[in-house]
């Protein structure tokens, strides 16, 4: 969950590198270092903090020199001190070393060190992997690689320098994900398309279990025998726009102010003339269609709940099994999986490791898999048998909003096709609901036009520190998801409930201090849960109420917010946005770091 950059060329590497450490801060901000060449020895820089700090202190050093590594942590072993920041060495600084990931058995190697008399300067376990290379190696760097990468148990990605070879860069990766980009003369590596997304529009993901060299001269790699192999680079379709604030105070408020165009650009080509169709993009057959009787969602976070409301919408369609699983269950539990489950795998990124572990798992097992992601190259993409694109760009705040949209768009999309392909969607339902969701994006950009009216509630309930969400059917997981970006980047505690669950534990909790919001839009359960306000408002709780334009004023409540009408089935893509905003209204308020919520990271690749 660490972001890593590195360079070797001839620009100024500790430049290049502490942008794109900026440009991954999303993926760990505990604190940052960085490690660059100077006339063959390597001087480094590493802070508590973020890269700001890192960047202050480095202008003060003035860093010179063209090859050097970078690193932004997210605390795993060792607590946040400046001894535990990246880059880690040997005791003869022989490797410099960053890392993003987990060494599962790192106290049986650290032990077997210690008993060879290694002294260790840190408590993470990034440095029995620098102390460990450096025992190992002897000259042949491939090599002494091979045998470090056989000895470490867990999901890792490695970028390092040798002492004795100061102008190459090496990458090794199992699990977590690298990406390499060439230019004239000069190379990159990072966590993330991001950090180099300004230098290069071809890159080159890392596949498991590969060993890469960079050098002025450009790339070579290597499997875990050793054996050499070329790779080809492959295009980058990446708006730089996604990567720039653009006026807005915060990544999160630019990025829920996208919706509609994300939505667009979700249903372009995929709700043409009032018909539902992915054939352009998704080659099932109705034969193989036909064939399944399960079909498993999977996925982790805000994830799961758009995977849950595509739950709930498509049972009324396809006629197959739907059932929705946390990854990190999911790949735990005795499946019942085979040739008649298609898994869908749900993931912005591509790298959540439970999911990408959970997909390895039930495929074993026969399923036809598909990824539901924002990353066409990610790891999950390459693995699956299909893939479906949210094309919702590059998302980097780290609470998601966008791509919170685009699953529900995609996986509904992709529900309603199988359907259809397998002759279970009627074609007026079909006609109905394409003709809704073209509408959708203009009725997204009405709903964001009520953020005085969510700021103002947002101020009314600024000193809450619990908060209890309810809803019912699709409104449900909206629910979770609202509850979520409140405790996600407010710090405050919020719980959701299936509103009919609130008689069996939660109403206990009600009093005039709790506030509750009920998402409650026109459809068939409308009046079940009016009666949960009834319940709620006996009980002197204040309520807020998410609803829809034709829905009538309910007394006595502290706030209602009406979003446009639509097909019932759709109103999660309006519902959950007030939620959002209330969201980030109440983190502002708390003074919060909105884009950069604490303990929190963007791409969760370690279990």
């Amino acid at each position: 969950m660490c972001g890593i950059v590195g360079y070797v060329g001839n620009k100024n590497a500790c430049e290049i590198i502490i942008q794109g450490l900026e440009r991954l801060e999303y993926r760990g901000y505990d604190s940052a270092g960085v490690a660059v060449c100077e006339k063959g020895t390597f001087k480094t820089v590493k802070t508590v903090g973020k890269v700001a700090k890192l960047k202050e202190l480095v202008g003060a050093d003035g860093l010179k020199g063209n090859v050097g590594i970078g690193h932004t942590r997210w605390a795993t072993h060792g607590g946040v001190t400046t001894a535990n920041a990246h880059p880690h060495t040997d005791e003869k600084h022989m490797v410099v070393l960053v890392h993003n990931g987990i060494i599962e058995n790192y106290k049986e190697l650290r032990d077997e060190l210690v008993a060879e008399n290694v002294h260790f300067s840190s408590e993470t376990d990034t440095e029995v992997a620098a102390q460990l290379l450096a025992r190992l190696y002897d000259g042949e760097p491939v090599k002494a690689l091979c045998q470090l990468f056989k000895k470490c148990r867990g999901a890792f990605a490695f970028v390092l320098v040798f002492g004795d070879r100061p102008n190459e860069l090496y990458c090794v990766r199992k699990g977590a994900p690298l990406v390499v980009a060439l230019g004239n003369g000069e190379a990159y590596c990072a966590s993330d398309v991001p950090a180099v997304v300004e230098h290069a529009d071809k890159v080159i993901f890392l596949n498991e279990g590969e060993i890469c060299r960079l050098s002025t001269s450009g790339a070579e790699f290597w499997d875990l025998d050793g054996v050499a192999h070329q790779r080809r680079t492959v295009s980058v379709d990446v708006d730089r726009a996604m990567i720039d604030k653009a006026g807005y105070p915060h990544f999160m408020l630019k990025e829920i102010n996208e919706q509609g165009s994300v939505l667009r650009r979700a249903l372009f080509g995929r709700t043409a003339s009032d018909l539902i169709d992915l054939s352009g993009e998704w080659g099932i057959t109705p034969e193989k269609a036909k064939t399944f009787k399960r079909m498993d969602l999977v996925a982790c976070g805000t994830s799961f709940y758009a995977a849950t409301v595509a739950q709930r919408v498509l049972e009324k369609y396809l006629k197959v099994d739907i059932r929705v699983d946390i990854a990190s269950e999911y790949r735990y539990r005795p499946l019942r999986a085979g040739g008649d489950t298609i898994a869908v795998f749900v993931s912005q990124s591509g790298e959540t490791l439970d999911t990408l572990e959970a997909l390895r798992h039930v495929k074993e097992l026969g399923a036809y898999t598909v990824a539901a992601t924002n990353a066409p190259n990610s790891s999950i993409a390459r693995e699956v048998d299909d893939v479906i694109r949210l094309n919702a760009g590059i998302e980097i705040g780290v609470a998601a909003t966008k791509t919170f949209t685009a699953q529900m768009a995609v996986l509904i999309l992709a529900g309603l096709y199988l359907a259809k392909l397998r002759g279970e969607l009627p074609g007026a339902d079909e006609k109905r609901l394409a003709e809704a969701m073209k509408d959708l994006p203009y009725k997204v950009e009405q709903t964001l036009l009520l953020k005085d009216v969510v700021r103002s509630l947002a101020r009314k309930f600024g000193a809450a520190r619990d908060f209890l969400f309810l809803g019912r059917g699709v409104s449900y997981p909206v629910a979770m998801e609202g509850a979520l970006k409140l405790k996600e980047i407010s710090y405050v505690h919020a719980e959701a409930y299936a509103a009919g669950e609130m008689k069996h534990g939660p109403i206990a909790l009600l009093d005039e201090e709790l506030p509750v919001v009920v998402v409650a839009p026109a459809d068939e359960l409308l009046e079940k849960t009016l009666s949960n306000v009834e319940e709620t408002r006996a009980r002197k709780a204040p309520v807020i109420i998410v609803t829809t334009e034709n829905v009538p004023d309910v007394n006595d409540v502290s706030g209602t917010i009406k979003v446009p009408m639509t097909e019932a089935e759709l109103t999660p893509f309006l519902t959950v946005l007030p939620l959002q905003i209330f969201a980030y209204e109440s983190a502002l308020l708390r003074g919060c770091d909105i884009d950069q919520p604490r303990n929190l990271a963007k791409s969760v690749t370690v279990e």
